[in-house]
């Protein structure tokens, strides 16, 4: 049990929306999900009914709320006292990672590193997540969100935040050109593919091919996640990209899985340089994990 997950609790004891409180947390509703499951392993006592209408409290969440709120308020008078002097700390904080992270992962991620250490300039540089590694080893930022590399560098610190689930798409009105290609089993040694050009989600793309025994036509190497959602959206071809990208982009409704297609996830999490952990600022955000 740990105050983040009092914290969710109380918000969702007060909100009883899973979708609201995991929007007003910055956490998906699958996370939030876990996080109550956990709690109430934790407890021996379900927490709350629900079903695909109603969230309800039962007693045992209704006696948590004030045990937890009274752990939630010492807890954070504690850290107020013993971190009297953060605001002192000032500085640039730089930060890279893609698009879909700078809205899926990184907002609850700043909301409590500004509010101990408001005073601090964050400086926020986004791209394709396969250069962040790059990024971070040759100094051009402080610190990354990424997918860990299947081979990480011995001189980084990698901090596990999320597993990112990846799903094989294509569109939900398929070109002429493919259609014939998706009637009944898909045929995948012919569909052309969208894939990363590089990087873990390329090498997972890689991996299920030589599972799958085929080698198909590679329509487009892109470098960037969202794009390869856009592309298989407008029916160029069949797409290999993590969840959070399909489920954040625009086009989503414009794209199907195939459920029964089985790729491994990515680890997402946040990456440093470990001959920079006793630099003032690191420090201070690496204090939060």
């Amino acid at each position: 049990m740990n105050i983040k997950n009092l914290q969710l609790f109380i918000h969702l004891s007060d909100s009883l929306s899973f979708h609201q409180t995991a929007q007003s947390m910055h956490i998906s509703p699958s996370a939030l999900s876990r996080v109550i499951q956990r709690l109430e392993q934790e407890l021996g006592q379900s927490l709350f009914q629900r079903d695909n209408r109603s969230v309800e409290l039962t007693m045992a969440g209704k006696k948590l709320i004030p045990v937890a709120s009274n752990i939630i308020s010492n807890w954070l008078s504690l850290k107020t006292e013993l971190n009297s002097d953060s605001s002192l700390l000032q500085g640039k904080l730089k930060i890279f990672c893609s698009v879909t992270a700078s809205y899926s992962h990184l907002p609850a991620i700043l909301t409590a590193f500004r509010h101990r250490y408001p005073q601090i300039e964050i400086q926020l540089l986004t791209g394709d997540s396969a250069l962040a590694i790059d990024k971070v080893l040759n100094n051009d930022v402080d610190v990354a969100i990424t997918a860990k590399p299947d081979q990480l560098s011995a001189k980084l610190t990698y901090i596990e935040l999320d597993h990112i689930p990846m799903s094989v798409i294509a569109p939900t009105i398929a070109p002429p050109a493919i259609q014939p290609l998706l009637s009944n089993e898909p045929n995948w040694q012919a569909l052309p593919f969208i894939i990363a050009e590089f990087g873990p989600a390329r090498s997972r793309a890689t991996t299920w091919f030589k599972e799958k025994k085929i080698s198909p036509p590679i329509y487009a190497q892109i470098s960037g996640h969202e794009a390869i959602v856009s592309m298989v959206a407008l029916g160029c071809g069949i797409g290999i990209a993590p969840d959070v990208v399909i489920n954040n982009s625009p086009m989503s409704d414009k794209v199907q899985r195939f459920p029964t297609e089985l790729i491994a996830p990515l680890s997402l999490g946040l990456c440093c340089k470990q001959s920079r952990h006793q630099e003032n600022i690191l420090k201070a955000l690496l204090k939060l994990f």
